[in-house]
């Protein structure tokens, strides 16, 4: 469970004061998957960035039971100058997971052949954040914050990311930020609108995505 409790988040852009999040308070419960769409800059990544711990509120509390994943997306958070082999050894020793077993889970699932003895640096925006979600799926978190990653790839690969999850679904819940209704309803079960600072938990899809048109 992730619990925002009056959260309040700003950056000051060349001089100017951009309020991102405005009083958010929301509750994503355990054990159920839940998208978030909103326009451009509505402040979904930073919201994520605030839910793994990344990044602090200005002000407000955030409450988190079990183990959070960091935000899963296009820049992965890897080291550019190491390798995709070396990269997943660092992540499995920080959590303390066997190193052969997440290395050869990851170099399996994110199937980038040569590339994976290469620096990230030489990556693709699409590798890295294959490589991203096959190391974050090597370790058992009971919430995965998912940015976008689900996009990449061809469908082999968005079948596998599907499969996973569908293995998963009943001691894990998802967190899913995505422009992509589709990828929304594959994936979740309810959908999150953020917009001018705030947010709404939907239970209906199909309604969340009719007000999501509206918006765009």
């Amino acid at each position: 469970m992730i619990a925002l409790r009056n959260i309040y988040k700003s950056y000051n852009v060349h001089g100017n004061v951009n309020h991102v999040l405005n009083n958010i308070s929301i509750v994503f419960p355990d054990n159920t998957n839940i998208g978030v769409v909103g326009l451009n800059g509505a402040g979904k990544s930073t919201m994520l960035r605030l839910m793994a711990g990344v990044e602090l509120p200005d002000e407000g509390r955030i409450i988190r039971t079990g183990r959070i994943s960091w935000p899963i997306g296009f820049a992965g958070g890897f080291n550019g100058s190491l390798s995709g082999e070396e990269n997943c050894r660092f992540v499995a020793r920080i959590y303390h997971e066997d190193v052969d077993r997440v290395v050869g889970f990851a170099q399996e699932f994110a199937d980038i052949g040569k590339h994976f003895y290469q620096p990230i640096r030489t990556y693709s925006s699409g590798m890295k954040a294959r490589l991203a979600f096959g190391v974050s799926m090597a370790i058992d978190f009971n919430v995965y914050l998912i940015d976008e990653v689900t996009a990449v790839g061809d469908n082999v690969f968005k079948e596998k990311c599907q499969r996973v999850f569908d293995e998963r679904r009943n001691h894990t819940s998802l967190i899913m930020v995505s422009h992509n209704m589709a990828t929304i309803k594959a994936y979740c079960e309810k959908c999150a609108i953020l917009t001018r600072g705030s947010i709404h938990i939907f239970d209906s899809i199909d309604d969340a995505a009719e007000i999501y048109r509206a918006l765009r």
